[in-house]
């Protein structure tokens, strides 16, 4: 069976939980499958653990145009190449364009994962501007016409059929996300954190993930100024989306900076055992996101032996069990696609209080990351979860 896969984001240039899934997935299912993987951005390696790899670019004449129509643009690129599969497999609105067209070119089974959805995404007008209308319609049409749609979550799933109530509920099924346990695991040798700005005898919250309003960063720094002194916090923070979110976030930790010591700020891609042991040293790590389908970046930090405080949305209920791993925090959210919290200040002093229960009780909070590891190794391997995926392919076939 030939299976193409289609993904903006593939090694290295892997920025979101999506470019994750895609990597990991591709590395197991490349010994059982002719895998050929069409991805965006610079030329890379042509072998991926067998998997082979092909890389496109926007046309030229396009380096003006808006993002979502450089993206139809390189979608458009891949078509020819995925002549010949049996089943082509698309990865966020980025690629679905790509997969159905080549569906309709080839007369092939077009395969789509739900990693996100666009009409809970609409602060991406920000960023996108009329392209957002693009990337909504890109999505829309290639949900419609698959012939199966893999949610990442169940929570996710039952947002596919409310944004989308169209679709014969018979063809979405639920698939994991996954984490590597057996590179993510806890470190035992810190001797990169001096070097980041971190003091490894210091309790610490930590985050790791891209500024975008999704991920809820300022009530996490919100939050922040209600922990004890000695508390670092450290934020592992991407790029942000836009320019009046990093106005936000940058005042809010300039705030947290002259009242406080140990607000440690990272805005560069650690490698991959530096990211580990800042997982790994954290005495929680701390989730606030109001959108989140299933969240890997906490099964990373799980399988570091680290607990979990996160907000209880989306499919992150599916990964951290409350009291367990970790704990949940409710979070009552706006009906209008924005997942805004219909009383964020509450959500702040409920987040806050968590962060401070973990923080309290180092004890509990190690064997909650304990119990963490377990659950990351027993539930979400990517052995199973490439089996269940190849599944679905025979489903369709």
């Amino acid at each position: 069976m030939r299976i193409d896969i289609v993904s903006k984001e593939f090694p290295p240039e892997i920025y979101g939980g999506a470019g994750v899934h895609v990597a990991e997935l591709s590395r197991v299912l490349a010994s059982s499958v002719d895998l050929r993987v069409h991805c965006f951005g610079s030329v890379r390696p042509t072998d991926f653990h067998g998997a082979q790899v092909l890389t496109y670019e926007a046309p030229a004449g396009l380096e003006t145009a808006n993002a979502a129509v450089r993206t139809m643009g390189t979608d458009l690129r891949m078509l020819e190449s995925i002549g010949g599969a049996d089943v082509v497999h698309s990865h966020t609105w980025y690629a679905n364009h790509a997969g159905h067209l080549a569906s309709l070119l080839h007369g092939i089974p077009h395969v789509v994962s739900a990693h996100s959805l666009e009409p809970l995404r609409p602060w991406k007008a920000e960023q996108l501007g009329g392209g957002y209308a693009l990337s909504s319609w890109i999505e829309r049409s290639a949900y419609n016409s698959a012939a199966a749609v893999i949610a990442v979550s169940a929570g996710m799933r039952a947002d596919i059929l409310r944004c989308y109530p169209e679709i014969d509920p018979g063809t979405i099924q639920v698939v994991h996300n996954g984490v590597d346990v057996e590179q993510w695991k806890p470190a035992t040798d810190l001797r990169a954190l001096p070097g980041l700005g971190i003091d490894p005898d210091r309790l610490s919250v930590v985050f790791v993930g891209r500024n975008t309003r999704q991920k809820g960063v300022p009530y996490l720094l919100r939050a922040a100024a209600s922990l004890p002194p000695e508390v670092q916090l450290v934020l592992c923070l991407g790029a942000a989306d836009t320019p009046a979110l990093a106005a936000e976030t940058g005042h809010l930790i300039e705030e947290l900076q002259r009242s406080r010591t140990g607000v440690v700020v990272i805005e560069k891609m650690l490698p991959r055992h530096e990211l580990i042991q800042v997982l790994s040293q954290g005495t929680v790590f701390a989730c606030p996101s109001v959108y989140e389908p299933l969240g890997i970046v906490n099964l990373e930090a799980m399988a570091c032996g680290t607990a979990v405080v996160a907000s209880a949305t989306g499919g992150i209920p599916e990964v951290v069990v409350d009291g367990v791993t970790g704990s949940l925090v409710s979070l009552d959210q706006a009906e209008d696609g924005t997942g805004t919290p219909v009383n964020p200040e509450q959500f702040v002093i409920d987040f806050a209080s968590a962060l401070n229960q973990a923080l309290a009780d180092p004890n509990k909070a190690a064997a909650q990351g304990r119990a963490g590891r377990v659950r990351a190794e027993e539930s979400f391997s990517w052995a199973s979860i490439a089996e269940a995926t190849l599944n679905v392919y025979r489903s369709v076939t």
